[in-house]
This record gives C-alpha cells, structure tokens and sequence, in this order.
C-alpha cells in the first residue's frame, strides 16, 4: 500500500479498526498479505501524504505475539486446570449454588440446560466445536449436528448424575484434552486487543498495545494475560465497573508503563493486585468483596512465581 493509500485510510477510519485487521493469534504469527490499489482520486493525496505522514510513528504496531510450542501450551492449561479446578478431575465438571448452568473443563466454560439462558455468554458449545475441528473424539452425548445444550436441566440433576456413565465421559474428555482448551482460551483472546483498544482512550491505545505485545512475547506473559482474562475478563463492559472503575485486563495494562520484557510479568503481577484491591475498596459494603481478595492475590502471584 502506498503511503497515500494509507493515509487516506488513516483519516478515512477508526484507527482501532486497521490496528484490529492487522491483529495475529497467539498461536500462529503468520497474517495473510494485503494488498490494495489506488485508484484515480486516491493519487491526490500523495502530497497530503507528506504532511500526515508522521501520524504512522503515532499508531500502535501490529501484534507480533510469542509462537507457543505445544509444551508450553500444555503447561498454561495445566496452571489454569489448577486455578479453576484445584487441579482436580472433579473439579473439571461443576455447577455452582444459584447458578443456572453447568461450569466445565479448565476455564470452567459455561453450558446452558435447553431454553435457559442468562447474562453470561455460553462458550462450552463453542469449546466442543473447537475441540471437534482439532480431531478430537467427542463423548457420546456431545455427538450429533448442531449445538448441542445441557443434559441436566438443573443443579440437583446435575448433581444426581456425579458417578453416571455420561458425566464419567465427559469428565474423561475434559481430562484428555487440556492443551486443546488452553489453546481455546488463548485463541479467544485474539479477539481481545481490538476490543481493549477501541475502549482505552485513544492516547493510551499505543501504551497498551505495547503492554499486551510485551507480555505476549514470553510463554509466562502469555499464561498471565489468558488467565487474568479467564479470570476478571477483558475490563472493556461498563457494567463491570464500581464507581466508574473496572478490574479488567484492560485496567492492569494501563497501569504498566514499563518496557523491558524481562520485567513485564513481575509488573503485571504487581498491577493486578492493585487493580483488585481498588475494586475491593470500590465495591458495595454489602457484597463483602474483602473476602475474596487473599485467593485473588494468590492467584496473581502464581504469574510470577511469588
């Protein structure tokens, strides 16, 4: 693309939008080539070009996140496996008290009984499609075309069916295919960035692209990043906020203002828990949210080790 061409574009969109397009996966560096021709009009702006073109330096860089190797892969899942489940096979199949839906595998993915539906998203269905594309054998009662809702209609059934031959499979499915969950969860945070960005502030989007790139260039970056997101989400829902503040991935990277990759997951460690300590204080006296905070910060310290 011509320098024109690419001003034109710059002034014509979003730059959230372009930064978006250009985005790669965790998994995988490679992006498909583009290509785009000027036409007549677009020529006009050759001199425009010139003036503007200082605005390239300004916008935030294209993803260029860490290739993982599938040890690497294997070994996030099994740090998530252990923050959601203990590290338990029991565990990998859950349904809470006064929820209205089962909590599955190691993000606890979220699987709605027939008809029922709530303010959460269902990923569990798009889990098993993942899983299905990758090769993997599928238990009897995920077979069939279509997505398929969950078995039990509630928590007492659900509880009811512990020791049944379907919750054994489905329990023996999860168990065997852990590394194709955490590649799940790190494929579902492509979609993350471009989300984050357009909410920052557009004077901040360069800070926390950076941020993201830098902790996504190390294996124990990219472990950080897909559980904190897992585990407090993406930080870009104005529902998730208390007195105007949110929790979010979003909120810890932009408090990091370091550059050294070295540094990156100590200080994301460090912003974490300052970000959910500042939700504890926020939240409502009623919701009793400083209970929670020592298996947070617990959490966190697992990013780094401490």
């Amino acid at each position: 693309m011509t320098i024109s061409c690419f001003i034109k574009r710059v002034l014509r969109d979003d730059s959230v939008k372009f930064i978006a397009a250009e985005t790669g996966t965790l998994i995988d560096k490679c992006r498909p080539s583009r290509t785009e021709r000027c036409s007549q009009s677009e020529r006009s702006y050759s001199s425009a070009a010139l003036v503007f073109a200082a605005l390239i330096a300004l916008l935030p860089k294209p993803l260029h996140a860490t290739s993982l190797s599938h040890v690497d892969v294997l070994k996030i899942g099994k740090k998530i496996w252990q923050n959601e489940c203990n590290g338990t096979i029991s565990g990998l199949t859950s349904w809470n008290a006064g929820e209205d839906f089962a909590s599955l595998g190691i993000g606890h993915f979220i699987w709605y009984p027939k008809g029922r539906r709530g303010p959460f998203e269902e990923s569990f269905p798009k889990l098993v499609s993942f899983i299905s594309k990758r090769g993997a054998k599928l238990p009897a009662l995920l077979l069939g075309t279509g997505e398929k809702p969950c078995p039990w209609n509630s928590r007492t059934e659900f509880l009811r069916a512990q020791h049944s031959t379907e919750m054994n499979q489905l329990r023996s499915f999860l168990v065997d295919t852990i590394d194709l969950q955490a590649e799940f969860l790190i494929a579902r945070l492509e979609s993350a960035l471009p989300k984050m960005l357009a909410e920052a502030a557009p004077p901040d989007r360069a800070s926390v692209q950076e941020q993201f790139e830098r902790l996504t260039r190390t294996s124990q970056g990219c472990y950080a990043v897909v559980d904190y997101v897992n585990f407090k989400g993406e930080g870009v829902l104005h529902t998730e906020r208390y007195q105007g503040q949110g929790w979010g991935l979003l909120q810890v990277l932009e408090a990091m203002h370091g550059t050294s990759d070295a540094g990156a997951v100590d200080e994301f460690a460090r912003a974490a828990k300052a970000v959910l300590t500042q939700r504890v204080q926020n939240s409502p006296a009623d919701r009793h949210e400083s209970r929670w905070l020592s298996g947070w910060i617990r959490r966190v310290n697992s990013y780094n080790g401490s």
